[in-house]
């Protein structure tokens, strides 16, 4: 029965399928948590009546956010090709879809990290200061700590958004399943793979949902 339902799945190029696009969510994750983690700080601390508080540069850091995030991901794909040929060398392969992954989701999650400070009860804040906290200690021990179940929850949300994200660079050449589904199920007519494949994907987006969901509770104190 099995035989007769997924013979023609070549299960060898499933997992290096599988792995390539794990690679491709693993490594844009860590870097959109991280730039955009900067961003959304840079934004919030920047915005009236907050710490490093500057019209000029908020302005600037909110007109480039928003660029970004503007454009649909396929065009974006297109628009960093020369970029991407001169950081790797190629338009083809795992390594290839990344710079247009992190630029495409980066400045998603910096507005998600700024709403979730935003969230933050000024008194707070200003509790901090009156025991004269620093700065970088309100970042450090005030902002990021009671922010934490928003920031988890928001890079949870980007998480899933990028797996779709390689599925749809996996059609122009970038590996993974979405290319693995495209090129060996849709384009050679094999329904079997581009079923599996796509089952694959859901378990993937389920366990990122879960691990994110376990860790929101665990840091929220509420």
């Amino acid at each position: 029965m099995l035989d007769q339902w997924f013979g023609r799945v070549r299960w060898d190029r499933l997992w290096d399928a599988t792995l390539e696009t794990l690679y491709m969510t693993g490594i844009s994750v860590a870097a959109t948590f991280i730039i955009g983690l900067i961003l959304g700080l840079v934004l919030y601390l920047t915005s009236k009546g907050n710490l490093w508080e500057n019209k000029w540069i908020n302005t600037i850091f909110s007109l480039i956010v928003n660029v970004f995030r503007s454009i649909p991901f396929i065009i974006l794909i297109v628009l960093l090709i020369p970029f991407t040929r001169m950081l790797v060398g190629s338009m083809l392969g795992a390594n290839a879809a990344l710079p247009a992954l992190i630029i495409g989701a980066a400045p998603f999650y910096a507005r998600m990290v700024e709403m979730a400070l935003r969230e933050i009860d000024k008194g707070v804040i200003e509790a901090s200061q009156a025991m004269g906290a620093t700065k970088w200690d309100i970042i450090r021990k005030v902002l990021i700590p009671e922010s934490l179940p928003a920031l988890i929850s928001g890079i949870t949300v980007t998480a899933i958004s990028l797996v779709s994200f390689t599925a749809m660079a996996g059609v122009i050449g970038a590996g993974g399943l979405g290319h693995f589904a495209y090129l060996e199920g849709f384009q050679r007519n094999n329904s079997q793979i581009t079923l599996v494949a796509t089952v694959v994907i859901l378990i993937i987006v389920f366990l990122i949902q879960w691990i994110g969901d376990y860790f929101t509770n665990k840091t929220d104190k509420r």
